[in-house]
């Protein structure tokens, strides 16, 4: 599967695009707030800013999220320079990165919208000069040129492969990633790859980052090295479910489903140490955890929208993986997978004490 011309999340503004179906990935943003607070302080302490301050945000995707993240540095940088008597930067130079076949055009289409805002922010000691730009290409690769970046960001992309891993055919039988039954060489497979991804990745970003430049991710992960714990992405079992049970029904030849393995892992907080410190280029800040339910969405507002958890579930796992799955198994049955794996998520939502999903934030500075 050539994943650089098929990943994406799902486009438009359709009620599963990924615009409309992201709000536990802006929840996510909003939890890790606090580590991207205290490592732009960090970051000023040692050095201030600069005229223009030049920030990327990687694996950016598309709709309200990117331009919260774009919004929220802002909004510290002219906190810490106000509050420490420091001179905000004159211009904001970002940089929003994500593969070739992202929806860069609704993306582009929020920006004038978005630099109002600032434009009418009371807050502001004065108007903000926002300078956005669009980078496609994978974040496996150079992006920028030497030493241009002051900042980096990336929340819920860094956990996403190069490729699916190699050897999974005929070992993976019945799954879709890694499950509780999968063989342990196909879980070395994924952390090998793994491995290899973010290894790039942090050599990638280290020759584009200035020195004591800060790079904060957000990434779902596995609050154990076992990979039978169900907290690291229990919910794609639950769609891997839904295909077999089509599979059953003589919609998909089983051999289909053998040859469909999606391209992420999600790694232990040992396993994501031992890389960064392999790769030596950065030192490690802030290492956090946290938690969160699958819908976090209030109760009010779960009352007042009149939709379940289970469709509203199923609806943001077809906003992050439709692309793959279409490609690989056509378009024909797209509703109906996804109808079943909202059946599927509110039956296990009923069950006692549901787990929670893990997720790992992290501040790096550039040696």
């Amino acid at each position: 599967m050539d994943l650089v011309n098929v990943l994406h999340m799902n486009a438009g503004n359709r009620e599963c695009s990924y615009a409309n179906s992201s709000i536990l990935q802006r929840n996510l943003m909003l939890k890790s707030r606090n580590v991207l607070e205290e490592s732009i302080k960090n970051y000023s302490t040692h050095q201030g800013f600069s005229k223009c301050f030049k920030l990327a945000d990687l694996g950016c995707s598309c709709g309200p999220n990117t331009y919260l993240f774009v919004s929220n540095i802002v909004k510290i940088v002219h906190a810490v320079c106000q509050k420490n008597n420091f001179k905000t930067p004159d211009e904001f130079q970002v940089f929003l990165n994500d593969l070739p076949t992202n929806d860069f055009n609704t993306l582009f289409k929020m920006a004038p919208s978005f630099n109002l805002e600032l434009e009418n922010r009371e807050c502001m000691e004065k108007n903000v000069n926002c300078f956005i730009s669009g980078v496609a290409g994978s974040f496996f690769t150079r992006l920028f040129p030497s030493k241009s970046l002051h900042f980096v960001h990336s929340s819920s992309s860094v956990h996403w492969l190069s490729q699916v891993p190699d050897n999974l055919l005929d070992y993976n039988n019945g799954n879709i990633h890694m499950a509780n039954l999968s063989p342990r060489r196909v879980c070395q497979a994924y952390l090998t790859q793994f491995t290899k991804d973010f290894t790039t990745f942090l050599c990638m970003r280290s020759e584009e980052i200035i020195p004591n430049g800060r790079m904060v991710l957000t990434l779902p992960g596995r609050s154990s090295a076992d990979h039978t714990i169900k907290d690291g992405c229990f919910m794609f079992r639950l769609l891997a479910k839904s295909l077999l049970d089509m599979s059953a029904e003589g919609l998909f030849y089983e051999e289909d489903i053998t040859s469909f393995n999606l391209p992420f892992y999600t790694p232990c907080t040992d396993e994501l140490e031992a890389i960064i410190e392999s790769e030596s280029s950065f030192s490690i800040d802030r290492f956090e955890t946290f938690e969160v339910k699958w819908d976090m969405r209030e109760e009010d507002e779960i009352m007042k929208s009149g939709e379940s958890s289970g469709k509203f579930i199923a609806r943001t796992i077809r906003a992050v993986t439709e692309s793959l799955v279409a490609s690989h198994f056509g378009s024909t049955y797209m509703d109906q997978i996804f109808e079943r794996c909202a059946m599927l998520v509110t039956e296990h939502l009923s069950r006692p004490k549901p787990e929670n999903l893990f997720n790992i934030v992290i501040s790096l500075i550039k040696k």
